[in-house]
């Protein structure tokens, strides 16, 4: 009897797995807004968006000497790049003139205001959706069959710390996107020889530049990458410097004309090329306090910033990130079985992660400041621990039982310490410290916080203190559950009716994720299923009774 193969391919495109992780990550990104930027960092880089196609300044006079430099002609500037302002930009006009219709007339408050709703909801979704196809696509390029590509999306999504700067909207997601995008394209064009795939690589390289310069370490990896692909797959002689030819005429052209943009933005802000914006901040600071030392903002001890990424209670990345752990793992116990590109990614990206924690060792503010976790390295982290959950499935009998319950009880409390990072606005614990003192736990302070609210215990607790309420518009933000219906309710200035209609959206999208989430692994089991009934299958099941 002829067996009929019946391919995930010819499944309705409601039901592929690409369609189905592009759902998810829309809906994830959409029920753990708040409405908020998340962020002073990120608000200020919004009103540099708003200042590109309005007569508002970049910077507001009040805002000075706390944030702000001085540029050309005495006028104040803002001292972050251009990347994420531009990323912001087309939903910056919309919630602007959204904002303004009359049905938001009387909604007076600025807590969340409209047009800082529509530009976190558009713009996290967006990037959301977009990382989680590109991560998709690395995977399966990576030699992953189907269901460890959808566990590793799954993984990124909601085991690291790209789940909590989903909610609070810094560079970091947008700058992981882009290198893993850089990583996935270029990498094509080393599989198929696609100069097209080499320009969109490069492109998101150096789309990064814009962003943040520090990422100019993404782009010298992806290169390393490249190096380390044709080393282990053994490529030698004309066949080597062919290709080193071709990446090097396509990708340092693309890398100098937005490394040309970047500068020509500093010559428009401050009237210099080669100058950068942390220097100026550095010699006004200086100038307003003359005992600042010489080298700062780089005058840390590098010790201390560098074991505290690693192991400080306050900023580690293994408590944050618990995955990394994992990869860690996977790697020691499966070196061997790795492919080249898999072998050469590790690699790579473990450089990229000890290239991070080594450049903002000394920097004034090393761990970040106001940010879950070690905010510099975090997108480093992530990249480190993408492929974790992919090889703990595809070598689970190769690793040994030991290794496979450690893998999953990393992933599980990697879940739900990103979970966790969810509940309340970031600054919470860094109020609390001012009186708890350092160094403190903070991973474990924030479920002790979850459970004394929850209980209305945090009084009793001890978990209060006067610092947080110095400033009533964070005391407002920091004493209700993160997300955008509790602090509509908190805020009170949204009417009733409104707090009432958004929670029950928020509930709906929380059964979304569940019923797309059980329709993506329901879709998975068919395919597994189709792919053991294949021909293919049935001779090999055949061979092996034999």
């Amino acid at each position: 009897m002829m067996v009929r193969r019946v391919s995930p391919r010819n499944f309705l495109w409601y039901r592929k797995p690409a369609f189905l992780l592009a759902l998810l990550a829309a809906l994830v990104a959409f029920v753990v807004q708040s409405g908020e930027l998340g962020t002073a960092d990120t608000q200020h880089r919004l009103q540099s968006t708003h200042a590109l196609w309005t007569f508002e300044p970049p910077v507001f006079p009040q805002e000075y000497p706390e944030f702000g430099i001085h540029g050309r002609g005495g006028k104040l500037q803002s001292w972050y790049g251009i990347g994420q302002s531009l990323l912001m930009l087309p939903a910056d006009i919309a919630g602007t003139y959204i904002e303004r219709l009359p049905v938001f007339a009387r909604y007076n408050g600025n807590d969340p205001s409209v047009r800082d709703i529509v530009v976190s909801y558009s713009t996290n979704i967006f990037v959301t959706v977009i990382t989680a196809l590109v991560c998709f696509r690395f995977l399966l390029s990576l030699g992953f069959a189907v269901d460890h590509s959808v566990a590793g999306v799954l993984a990124m999504l909601f085991a690291t710390t790209h789940l909590h700067y989903t909610q609070n909207m810094m560079e970091n997601n947008y700058i992981f996107l882009l290198t893993l995008t850089g990583f996935c394209y270029q990498y094509r064009w080393l599989c198929t020889g696609s100069r097209r795939a080499l320009v969109l690589g490069s492109t998101a390289f150096g789309l990064n530049l814009l962003t943040r310069l520090t990422t100019g370490l993404d782009l010298l990896a992806g290169g390393l990458f490249v190096l380390l692909v044709l080393a282990c797959q053994g490529v030698r002689g004309n066949d080597l410097w062919s290709r080193i030819r071709i990446y090097l005429t396509t990708a340092i052209p693309i890398y100098i004309f937005f490394g040309l943009i970047d500068r020509l933005y500093q010559f428009y802000r401050f009237g210099s090329f080669f100058s950068t914006y942390l220097g100026i901040y550095a010699q006004e600071a200086k100038q307003r306090n003359p005992a600042l030392p010489v080298s700062y903002p780089f005058e840390k001890p590098f010790h201390t910033g560098f074991f505290g990424a690693l192991f400080a209670p306050e900023k580690s990345i293994f408590l944050f990130d618990p995955l990394l752990i994992l990869a860690i793992l996977v790697a020691v116990v499966g070196w061997r079985r790795f492919t080249p590109a898999v072998k050469a990614y590790v690699l790579t990206t473990a450089l990229l992660l000890l290239a991070y924690i080594s450049f903002y060792a000394r920097y004034t503010v090393w761990s970040g400041d106001f940010a879950w976790g070690d905010r510099y390295v975090s997108t480093a982290v992530e990249s480190a621990s993408l492929l974790a959950v992919p090889l703990l499935l595809r070598f689970r009998r190769a690793i040994g039982r030991p290794v496979w319950i450690a893998g999953i009880a990393l992933l599980a409390i990697s879940i739900v310490i990103q979970i966790a990072s969810l509940a309340f606005w970031l600054p919470l614990e860094i109020y609390q410290m001012e009186t708890l003192g350092h160094p403190t736990f903070v991973v474990g302070l924030r479920f002790e916080n979850i459970l004394a609210f929850a209980f209305g215990k945090m009084n009793a607790w001890g978990l209060t203190n006067a610092a947080m309420t110095q400033d009533p518009w964070d005391y407002v933000h920091i004493t209700t559950w993160n997300v955008l219906p509790f602090l509509l309710k908190r805020s009170g200035i949204a009417p009733a009716w409104v707090v009432n209609v958004s929670l029950v959206i928020w509930y709906a999208g929380l059964a979304a994720v569940a019923c797309t989430l059980f329709a993506l692994l329901r879709t998975l089991g068919r395919s597994e299923k189709c792919a053991e009934t294949s021909p293919a299958a049935t001779l090999l099941q055949e061979r092996g009774h034999r």
